[in-house]
């Protein structure tokens, strides 16, 4: 009888290195990854609102004036019915959607026109969907987006 001597595969011990290795590996990175959606979404909410902000300006150059908190970020689809009637509203209104986006979190953007802070406020309670807040959970602000 021969013993064979050159066995090829691997131990139980090494291959229990290398699952420890990995659940370390996981258990550092793993948290890094989870914040990151986060921070896109709050990314994702500030373009939304310079786009929703260029449509704005789209319209008073049009028609002169914002338009009202009564007539609300749907005068940027459909052309209003109520105050101010747009005369030179343009046909296919000023989103290229054709849809108000709702917020990163699922919820509606807040327009106040004339607003507190401008011609016009446009914001995001953040996550929470609660005004204020820090951190994910803080507001998104037209007169704060850079």
């Amino acid at each position: 009888m021969q013993i064979v001597k050159n066995r090829k595969g691997f131990t139980l011990i090494e291959i229990m290195v290398v699952i420890v290795i990995l659940a370390l590996l996981a258990a550092l990175v793993a948290p890094k990854l989870m914040g990151r959606a986060d921070d896109a979404k709050i990314t994702d909410a500030h373009v939304q609102i310079k786009n929703i902000e260029t449509a704005l300006k789209l319209y008073k150059l049009d028609n002169g004036n914002y338009p009202t908190t009564e007539q609300g970020l749907s005068a940027l689809v459909t052309k209003p019915t109520v105050g101010v009637i747009p005369k030179s509203y343009k046909e296919d209104g000023y989103l290229e959607k054709k849809t108000i986006p709702k917020d990163p979190w699922g919820n509606d953007y807040l327009y106040l026109s004339p607003g507190e802070h401008g011609d016009y406020d446009l914001y995001s309670y953040g996550s929470d969907g609660a005004k204020g807040g820090e951190g994910k959970n803080a507001d998104i602000t037209s007169w704060e987006t850079k």
